[in-house]
C-alpha cells in the first residue's frame, strides 16, 4: 500500500486515535452533573424511546434502562470515558472498538430520526468497523508494546 507521509499501518491508527478522541469529547461536553444528580441523559433518551416509531425501543429501554437510571448514567458517561482512552492509547483496542461501535449502533438505533445524530453516529460505527477489521492496534499503542492481540 502506498501512501503519503506515513505508513498504512500508522494512518489507522491516526484514524482509532481519532476515533479515541471523538469519544472523549463526547465524555467532556456531557453535563455530569445533569446526568448524575438531575438525570438529564436519561430523562432526554426516555422521552425519545417513548416516541420512537418503532416499539421495540420504548419496551427495551423500559425493561433495561428505566428501572436503573441512576447506574446508566454511570455505565453511557464513563463508557465513552473509557472508549476514549482506550482507543487513544491503544490499550484493549479490540474490546474498545467493539464496545464503540455497540454504543455507536444503540445510538443510532434510538436516535433513527434525527440525521445529524445519524452520520455522527453511523461515521464513528464505520471507523470502528474498519479500525477493528485492520487490526489498527498493531502500531502506536500500549496493546503492541506489551504484545497484546497480536
Amino acid at each position: 500500500m502506498q501512501t503519503i507521509w506515513l505508513s498504512g499501518a500508522e494512518w489507522l491508527a491516526v484514524l482509532r486515535i481519532g476515533l479515541g478522541l471523538w469519544w472523549l469529547e463526547s465524555w467532556r461536553h456531557k453535563d455530569k452533573k445533569g446526568w448524575f444528580e438531575r438525570g438529564t441523559g436519561i430523562g432526554w433518551a426516555a422521552d425519545v424511546a417513548g416516541k420512537h416509531r418503532w416499539s421495540f425501543v420504548k419496551s427495551g429501554f423500559q425493561r433495561v434502562v428505566a428501572p436503573r437510571p441512576k447506574a446508566m448514567a454511570y455505565l453511557v458517561v464513563y463508557a465513552e470515558l473509557a472508549l476514549g482512552l482506550g482507543l487513544v492509547f491503544g490499550f484493549l483496542t479490540p474490546v474498545a472498538l467493539i464496545g464503540g461501535l455497540l454504543l455507536n449502533l444503540l445510538y443510532l438505533v434510538l436516535m433513527i430520526h434525527d440525521w445529524a445524530e445519524q452520520g455522527q453516529n453511523a461515521m464513528m460505527a464505520l471507523i470502528s468497523l474498519v479500525a477493528l477489521l485492520a487490526m489498527s492496534w498493531q502500531t502506536w499503542s500500549l496493546d503492541a508494546a506489551i504484545g497484546l492481540f497480536l
